[in-house]
């Protein structure tokens, strides 16, 4: 993966959100909830697998990534596939992603998904106000992590 580094500052919409999700999958894959939380707006507003709407960094790294990242192995978003757009400071993205879940007896599964992204341009830097990310329909909604 090409590393992006923070802060997405670049003045064109579309490239920012291709930029934003190769960070946040990074972050995603490194179990890096303090560099995640750079890329994302202190009032940001989210949903996803584990939790309900929320606002906030806080509420969003407790409530979704910390129960899930530590949890999951592999995790990559398809970056040759990124779908945006955007103007002046507002931009919007899609993309799918993929990572490993294990089950109850700490076996793998395919663990796929999709995201979007509502970005703005705050100070000349490219924040994530808006984020849902979720599974595709069918996939298990828990897992439980490797064996140490």
């Amino acid at each position: 993966m090409n590393q992006v580094n923070p802060p997405v500052t670049t003045s064109d919409p579309v490239e920012a959100v291709g930029q934003w999700f190769a960070l946040m999958g990074w972050y995603c894959a490194s179990v890096d909830y303090d560099g995640a939380e750079n890329i994302f707006a202190e009032d940001v507003v989210s949903f996803g697998t584990r939790m309900d709407i929320v606002r906030g960094r806080t509420a969003l790294r407790e409530g979704q990534w910390e129960s899930i990242w530590g949890n999951i192995t592999g995790f990559r978003m398809d970056l040759e596939n990124v779908h945006g757009g955007g103007s002046g400071n507002q931009a919007w993205g899609v993309v799918a992603w993929t990572s490993t879940g294990y089950d109850s007896d700490h076996k793998p599964f395919h663990r796929p998904g999709r995201a979007t992204v509502t970005l703005e341009r705050r100070d000349g830097v490219w924040l994530a106000v808006h984020t849902h990310f979720s599974l595709y329909p069918g996939t298990p909604q828990r897992t439980y992590g490797a064996l140490a």
